[in-house]
Order: C-alpha cells, then sequence, then structure tokens
C-alpha cells in the first residue's frame, strides 16, 4: 500500500512539473537582445519594453513588461487579439490569431510599435495609447485605430481554458493592468517599444 501511494505521489509530482516547464521552455533571449539594440538605435526607452506573444493561449497571460537591466519580466497578464472575421469567415479565431494589415480587418498585427500619444478612450479607464507601426506588417495601426487601451470585458488574471474576448485588432487589457502600463508611460521620457510576434 506504501508503495501504491509513493507511486501515485511520483506521477502527480511529474505531471504538474511537466505542466509548468511547458511554459517556461519558451526562450525569448532573441526577442529581447533585437530589442534593446533597437531601442538603443532609434533613442526609445532604453529601460524596458512591452511583448506581447499572440502564440500563446488568450486565456494565458502573454503580454509581458521586460525589464533590460536585470534581465527578466516585471510584470504580465492577458491580452485580447482580433477577430480578422471580416474579408472571410475566421471559425478558429477565439484559438488561433490570424493577421492582416488592412483596413477594416479586424485583424491583429504583428511586429514592432511605437507607444505614442495619450489620449482620451470610452473603453475601459478612458485612457488609450496610440501605435504607430513600425513595419510593413503593421504600418495601417494609426489609420485603424489599433490602440492600446482596457477593456472591462478583459479579467485580470488567466482564465485557460476560456479564452478573453476578441477586438477589432487592438491589444485591450484589464483595467488593472492599464492602470500600471499607464503610469509607467506616463513617466517615459521616451518612446516605448511594443513589440507583438507570433
Amino acid at each position: 500500500m506504501k508503495h501504491f501511494i509513493l507511486l501515485i505521489s511520483i506521477c502527480f509530482l511529474c505531471c504538474n512539473n511537466a505542466e509548468v516547464s511547458s511554459d517556461s521552455i519558451k526562450d525569448y533571449e532573441l526577442y529581447h537582445n533585437e530589442a534593446a539594440e533597437y531601442c538603443k538605435q532609434n533613442n526609445f526607452n532604453e529601460s524596458y519594453y512591452f511583448l506581447v506573444d499572440l502564440s500563446i493561449h488568450s486565456g494565458k497571460n502573454r503580454f509581458f513588461i521586460y525589464d533590460f537591466e536585470f534581465k527578466k519580466f516585471l510584470d504580465k497578464n492577458l491580452v485580447t487579439h482580433g477577430s480578422c472575421d471580416q474579408f472571410e469567415e475566421n471559425p478558429n479565431k477565439w484559438k488561433k490569431v490570424k493577421f492582416d494589415n488592412r483596413i477594416n480587418s479586424h485583424c491583429s498585427m504583428s511586429g514592432k510599435y511605437k507607444i505614442g500619444s495619450r489620449d482620451y478612450s470610452s473603453w475601459g479607464i478612458n485612457v488609450k495609447y496610440w501605435l504607430h507601426g513600425l513595419e510593413s506588417s503593421n504600418n495601417t495601426a494609426v489609420k485603424r485605430v489599433v490602440v492600446l487601451h482596457s477593456w472591462d470585458a478583459v479579467k485580470n488574471m488567466e482564465i485557460y481554458p476560456r479564452h478573453s474576448p476578441l477586438s477589432w485588432g487592438c491589444p485591450a487589457v484589464s483595467n488593472e493592468f492599464m492602470e500600471k502600463l499607464d503610469e509607467r508611460l506616463q513617466q517615459s521620457k521616451k518612446p516605448v517599444l511594443l513589440w507583438i510576434i507570433e
């Protein structure tokens, strides 16, 4: 009986460790290094940047604040992705992100963004930041009004296996997380880099 209980305990621990390690397998070091160099070359904030990994399930944390000096994530939270269902059917829109730069596509756009000026939003805590796409994959961000804002419908903690709500392409976060981002962005004397990856 003792051996049976020991065997069950070992299996339980192994399964739990497997789950934990699967989340930590992803290595963002190349992104961090490229982001640090980009910020240095382009006179952006060199203390931190925002990394959004839309390959992660929308019910899990996938918006990260990365500190260049200490080489670690300072915070993380949920973020929405675009429904991408205006020009074609997208039955997998909850599970898998599709990217499209076209006006009115309601899709997410990958690539680097300069976080621009602070403005009024009718969503969440009534604050938004304009996003200026820096690549061909996201250079319509201003025309599409794809901005960083909060939304009451976005939770402030992981909800996996449930999904976060869909946006029209904006990376929308919880009100609580937006308050943290807003405080940080208001204190920055230089533009902050936001990088959406897939």
